[in-house]
């Protein structure tokens, strides 16, 4: 008998949600609200006749939930709400509490909540969506997918930081990486390709915000954000891994508060501070390719540190397999793929095929190396609303066991 679980991504200002029948995965809607708590918000949703876009008032996420779980029966998707057997919940940040997705209860939300400050744009936002379809779809099973319980399979020589161990100790201040959702759909997949044969594996999402997970046997080893999402590789707008000195200076030097210098670091750096231009690497390349000299030092410092993390991964494995591309960046800029495996491709003996790689964008599949290269490229689309939902149907097969 085939069910319905629907998949929530929860911002701080946006809702991204995907409904699925289950178990064969099909994808019956998905849409998405932006613009909450602005004067007016955007709503838009796929239906059987199409796209159909809205622009009406989103104080709050209550009211996102309340419009989307309308539409659901509004455009025939659903006859009665009763027909959505689980939600799962995407939250950033889990803490060292939490090594893999749980029942989301009231027990879990307060921990959430204690854990907003390692992710205050992100944790609150995911409390709210979930306190919301709680509210409206309260006989349902609610799942919490947490962003950093892939990670949890780290040493300590890989989590800890070279600090006082009293802080961590007190504050719990550590690595904890994020996108895990989105490496363990990755790890799962090319452990399909290799029809499950071991396999020595470096993730690169690379999206607005990017990691590097290095993958031995299906398990994180290592990855590339730290304590936050501000840590690790260069990203959209935020600095990534950064001397703490230069916080120091830039707030004595322009007189600005801690404050104002880590909101700069998360919201006004990354390829926006260098490139001058934007955030969003499509516009950077297209002032690369007019020749503008920022944008060609936005690509190459943004490729030698996803490439200086590869080959200090390559290490850490022993040796890789395969290196994987996806998310937004990884999936749809040939550009920034060549010029990062341009800068490893001679130490890890890979033979890349250019043309191929020109080809593989729009979220398609594609085997970027030749049959000689010691190393498998790919490009691989990631799919974090389908790990969210594998996971909620994998915790309520659990929960009729017991």
């Amino acid at each position: 008998m085939s069910k319905l679980v629907l998949a929530i991504n929860s911002g701080s200002s946006s809702l991204k949600f995907k409904l699925f029948k289950v178990p064969s995965e099909k994808v019956i809607t998905s849409g998405l609200f932006e613009r909450i708590t602005q004067k007016m918000g955007a709503f838009r949703i796929k239906t059987e006749t199409g796209e159909v876009r809205r622009e009406l008032p989103l104080p709050n996420h209550e009211v996102a939930v309340n419009v989307l779980t309308k539409a659901l029966i509004e455009f025939k998707i659903v006859k009665s709400l009763d027909e959505i057997n689980a939600v799962g919940h995407r939250v950033v940040q889990g803490g060292k509490y939490y090594n893999d997705s749980v029942e989301f209860t009231d027990e879990v939300a307060a921990m959430v909540e204690k854990l907003s400050p390692f992710a205050p744009l992100h944790n609150p936002a995911n409390l709210t969506g979930y306190e919301a379809f709680k509210k409206i779809l309260p006989d349902a099973l609610h799942v919490a997918v947490f962003d950093t319980s892939y990670h949890q399979t780290m040493a300590p020589e890989d989590y800890l930081f070279p600090i006082p161990y009293e802080y961590y100790e007190k504050y719990d201040i550590r690595r904890y990486g994020a996108h895990g959702t989105s490496h363990k759909f990755i790890a799962d997949e090319v452990t399909k390709i290799n029809k499950g044969k071991p396999c020595n594996l470096i993730v690169c999402h690379l999206g607005n915000g990017a990691s590097i997970t290095a993958v031995k046997d299906g398990k994180c080893v290592a990855t590339s954000m730290g304590f936050t999402p501000l840590g690790g590789i260069m990203m959209g707008t935020r600095t990534g891994d950064l001397d703490p000195s230069v916080f120091y200076f830039v707030s004595k030097l322009e007189d600005k508060s801690p404050e104002e210098v880590y909101d700069m670091f998360n919201k006004k750096s990354g390829m926006l501070g260098v490139s001058g231009i934007s955030s969003d690497a499509r516009d950077v390349e297209n002032a690369l390719l007019q020749g503008n000299e920022r944008a060609k030092h936005t690509f190459d410092l943004y490729s030698r540190r996803v490439a200086d993390y590869i080959g200090q991964y390559h290490i850490r494995l022993g040796g890789t397999d395969t290196i994987v591309f996806t998310a937004g960046i990884g999936e749809n800029v040939p550009g920034i793929r060549k010029q990062i495996i341009d800068k490893v491709k001679d130490a890890m003996g890979i033979e890349f095929d250019d043309e191929q790689n020109s080809l593989t964008r729009g979220g398609i599949y594609g085997l970027l190396s030749t049959k000689n290269s010691k190393v498998k490229v790919y490009v691989i689309p990631t799919d974090e609303e389908l790990m969210i939902v594998r996971d909620c149907v994998r915790i309520a097969e659990n929960k009729k066991k017991k």
